[in-house]
């Protein structure tokens, strides 16, 4: 790398650094109640095994009360955070998230950055990238929070989309699964795609790091798989409108409970079918940017609980939809899922609601309230039917 790349690259890092430096002040001057509260549930049951208690009795303290709801082995690794202030902590997280965030872009919006005449202005593509996936709501949420969820694409995305990993391919994707079970949609990706190797691996690990906790902290691992794990209201509300994925849209419709569970398998058995095919014919095509931004949305959709959080994956379906950037459809097309994404849409629907408009509230209400979880669905669509056809009219 030459002097000028080198210096480029710092002045990138600048622009980003006062970019995202309103957010990260407003998140992190938050009263202390308020600020990054999931990080604190994860530093809290780290130190639960510290202290030799009960890791899935715990709360936070209120007004949050938040308990600890992944799997053991996530327990074990937050010891790491238990160990540091509170204060560094959230720093040290916070900068995690924009380091994972960046690796999330890097890899997304790899045949952009990857264009030989763009390649001297890589360093500001890749900041100008950065601060827009930045404002997407669901990464906002990760700063506000102090999320894991990036953490997670960032770690799948690689595991996928590096040509020569220096690690066993699959290790990632199954150390992701083991954290927060949802990743474990790459592993019927892998089956469908027939990446017997990788899947051997990622299994392996999975289930290594799933059973290790039987062996270190056997009650708690027990509570979790057979108490903790089977309670869907221990995440919170299921009928709150942060919860986007099908099964949340299902039972915000209030119907009898057998029919919204017997609804919801159908249209989970549908969706799964349909994406996962499609992820497939992705991987077959040598686009496996659409084929990872397709299992991510499964994560999100087929999951009993999806909060707004977890559709970090946008990052990768706004790379998969860019492509190389030389089609002007597909950017106008990234540009107008990326501003959906930006505004608050299901909390208008709230408001809409809300307002008590007859013959409009309640109806359309609902329908912008479900706006993201929807929008996922149309972004299935899109990746599996319209892009195929819009590369073919390249």
């Amino acid at each position: 790398m030459s002097r000028r790349q080198w210096w480029m690259w710092v002045a990138g890092a600048v622009l980003v650094a006062a970019a995202v430096a309103p957010l990260v002040h407003t998140w992190l001057t938050n009263p202390d109640d308020q600020r990054l509260v999931d990080l604190d549930v994860y530093r809290t049951g780290g130190q639960m095994l510290l202290d030799g208690r009960p890791v899935y009795e715990f709360y936070t303290p209120a007004p949050q009360l938040l308990p600890f709801t992944y799997p053991p082995i996530a327990a074990m690794m937050a010891v790491l955070l238990a160990g540091m202030s509170w204060s560094t902590a959230q720093w040290v997280w916070t900068v995690g998230i924009f380091v994972t965030l960046a690796v999330a872009v890097g890899y997304s919006f790899r045949q952009v950055l990857g264009r030989r005449n763009l390649r001297k202005y890589v360093p500001w593509v890749f900041a100008f990238l950065m601060v827009v996936c930045t404002y997407l709501m669901p990464i906002r949420d990760q700063v506000r929070f102090g999320q894991v969820d990036i953490l997670l694409v960032a770690l799948c995305v690689a595991d996928c989309l590096v040509k020569r990993p220096w690690w066993p391919r699959g290790f990632l994707v199954g150390l992701a699964t083991a954290v927060k079970l949802t990743p474990g949609v790459f592993l019927i990706y892998l089956l469908v795609t027939r990446q017997w190797r990788t899947l051997f691996m990622a299994a392996f690990v999975a289930a290594v790091l799933t059973l290790l906790p039987f062996v270190v902290i056997p009650h708690d691992a027990a509570d979790f798989w057979f108490s903790a794990l089977l309670d869907p209201e221990r995440l919170g509300s299921n009928a709150a409108t942060t919860n986007q994925s099908i099964r949340g849209m299902l039972i915000r419709l209030y119907l009898p409970e057998t029919l919204t569970t017997v609804i919801w398998l159908l249209v989970v058995a549908a969706i799964g079918w349909y994406g996962f095919r499609g992820a497939r014919d992705a991987y077959k095509a040598n686009d496996s940017v659409t084929a990872v931004a397709l299992v991510g949305l499964m994560a999100v959709l087929l999951s009993p609980v999806a909060w707004i959080h977890h559709l970090a994956w946008v990052v990768v379906v706004l790379g998969a939809i860019a492509g190389d950037g030389r089609d002007p459809v597909r950017l106008r097309v990234a540009a107008g899922v990326w501003l959906f994404y930006v505004v608050p849409v299901p909390w208008w629907g709230v408001s809409l609601k809300a307002a008590d408009i007859p013959g409009v509230s309640v109806v359309l209400g609902k329908i912008v309230q479900n706006g993201f979880g929807l929008g996922a669905l149309a972004l299935v669509w899109l990746l599996v039917s319209w892009l195929p056809k819009r590369r073919e009219l390249a």
